[in-house]
């Protein structure tokens, strides 16, 4: 009778002498031979999913999309907790180490189930946010650095736990459940909440989020020892590493997912209305005659108003979606959302040019807000002189 990997007690003679010389070493120390074939019949044991993993993913997306229906963050925390551990995502990272298509093939297809779950919730909870902010959704379906840098950590440490007998991948786990599961819930709010921008957006920082964890676990397991047998076996993990790369850069557009802090940009021309006139009120001033026969009449001149600027009236129009962002700057860092149908005031500035796009410098009166919003987002109403 042996004792549970997760024992810590490494002296019980009664565990194999392979479990004592691998509880001993430290989190990344390379394994031989011998420990490498049982951790690895151990892992892509656990990696399987089944049942309880299917399960608690489509109760962790249903509590996540709660979260986004509140508009509140400790609902998505709770989905993150009651997320079951994600070891099909080592599976994936030891099949990418191992250059092993059927390992690979496996484990992702088992997340991939999971991960459907969990966008079955939020596409079944955005039906009942018509008209809610959802300031939260909009947050999740941009990619930031300082996520990565966690998600890689996590990914580092989850990959590591779980070859180790004295591992503990739950907490790691967890921030990987919330980097992953949480853009899918958001993706599926997208869906059937009208704002239609959302869907794609959390999609594409799902598939980042999950091509980063996998390269960071595989590189990490490589060090442990796990790596091809031969030469052709780097084939799959170089696949996974440029579909990463490319998919990163062509998403990102030059930089312009960081430097924008968006999901997807939208890139949709809006017709232009045409021009409606407006009337300006104009003064004429009069002259006064004094009723005395004698003084000289003289002339008494009134006050005119000096002439103040007419507001050029605009709409957010956007055709593919139901909104459109406003940024701090030209390309910059979105700062909210106007939904079609919201009017705004266009500064008397020029456009300015950033990003490949012409961008329009302007003020939401219902905030009381200055930004900046693409020129192909919104249908003046009024001319612009």
């Amino acid at each position: 009778m042996t004792l549970p990997p997760s024992d810590p007690n490494t002296n019980d003679p009664r565990l194999p002498a392979a479990r004592r010389r691998q509880a001993e070493r430290s989190l990344f120390g390379p394994l031989n031979v011998d420990e490498r074939s049982q951790v690895l019949e151990d892992v892509v044991r656990r990696a399987s999913p089944n049942f309880d993993f299917f399960l608690y993913s489509l109760f962790s997306g249903a509590v996540i999309s709660l979260g986004f229906l509140f508009d509140t963050p400790y609902l998505l925390l709770l989905g993150a907790l009651i997320t079951p551990l994600l070891l099909p995502a080592v599976g994936v990272a030891l099949g990418t180490a191992l250059g092993s298509p059927r390992h690979f093939g496996r484990s992702l297809v088992g997340l991939l189930i999971g991960c459907l779950l969990v966008l079955l919730a939020g596409w079944l909870a955005g039906f009942a946010a018509q008209g809610a902010a959802l300031n939260h959704a909009q947050l999740y379906t941009r990619l930031h650095w300082a996520g990565l840098v966690a998600l890689g950590v996590a990914g580092v440490l989850t990959a590591a736990a779980s070859v180790r007998a004295e591992g503990n991948p739950e907490l790691p786990s967890m921030l990987l459940a919330f980097g992953l599961y949480v853009p899918l819930a958001a993706a599926g709010f997208g869906l059937s909440s009208g704002l239609q921008f959302l869907w794609p957006a959390g999609l594409v920082v799902f598939a980042i989020h999950l091509a980063w964890v996998t390269l960071c676990g595989a590189i990490t397991l490589a060090i442990i020892g796990f790596r091809p047998p031969t030469p052709f076996g780097y084939s799959l993990s170089g696949a996974v590493l440029l579909a990463g790369i490319l998919l990163f850069i062509g998403f990102t557009g030059a930089g312009a997912v960081f430097g924008a802090g968006i999901g997807l940009p939208t890139l949709t021309p809006s017709a232009t209305l045409p021009p409606t006139p407006t009337l300006t009120k104009t003064s004429t001033p009069t002259r006064t005659a004094s009723s005395t026969p004698s003084r000289t009449p003289s002339p008494s001149p009134s006050l005119t108003p000096s002439p103040s600027a007419t507001p050029i009236l605009a709409i957010i129009d956007a055709e593919d979606g139901s909104g459109a962002f406003v940024r701090e700057e030209p390309a910059g860092i979105a700062i909210t959302s106007l939904l079609n149908g919201q009017v705004v005031h266009l500064l008397p500035e020029p456009p300015q040019a950033a990003g490949g796009q012409l961008w329009l410098h302007i003020y939401m009166p219902e905030r009381n807000e200055f930004g900046w919003i693409l020129q192909s987002l919104v249908a003046t109403t009024t001319p612009r002189p």
